[in-house]
């Protein structure tokens, strides 16, 4: 097995998914690819946007707004981005699922993406709804949870427009 390669079931697997019905639906047709793509960078916007919006909330950023508010509202829209970028990042990639699962700046960014929805659940098994007392300013570990945060959605979506020019 080459360095950093799939183990061999699993690219077994990949190889039938890219041969497979739906492989070669989203590779031939001349719509649904692009509409997928555009999908999941609507998905991307829902979910680094309100992710993000929040996250600059925890680390202090417009005040006037409830924290416990954001939260309630930002959470949901960053789920439906989340649920809408991971099926369609699925499409997307049952397209070249082998090519992709060679891709080292693929590999990156799912790793960055573990890392950031570990670092989310992280936060909410930390915090849970505690976040009432916190429109004055949120504890120092969970501002160092929401700055990660901003890092890590922004270096997934940075990995995954880079993934074209590798």
């Amino acid at each position: 097995m080459e360095h950093g390669a799939a183990p061999e079931g699993l690219l077994a697997i990949i190889a039938a998914l890219e041969h497979s019905a739906l492989g070669a639906l989203m590779r031939e047709s001349m719509f649904l690819y692009p509409l997928m793509n555009l999908l999941h960078i609507f998905g991307l916007i829902l979910l680094v946007g309100s992710i993000g919006l929040l996250d600059l909330r925890i680390l202090g950023l417009g005040r006037g707004l409830p924290v416990t508010l954001c939260a309630r509202y930002l959470t949901p829209i960053a789920l439906a981005g989340l649920a809408t970028t991971l099926c369609s990042g699925f499409l997307l990639f049952s397209a070249d699922a082998v090519p992709l699962s060679n891709s080292a700046i693929f590999r990156t960014k799912l790793l960055i993406i573990s890392a950031a929805l570990a670092n989310a659940a992280l936060f909410r098994l930390a915090w849970g709804w505690r976040l009432a007392g916190w429109d004055d300013g949120a504890p120092r570990f969970s501002r160092a949870q929401a700055g990660l945060s901003l890092l890590l959605w922004f270096g997934a979506a940075t990995a995954g427009r880079l993934i074209g020019y590798g």
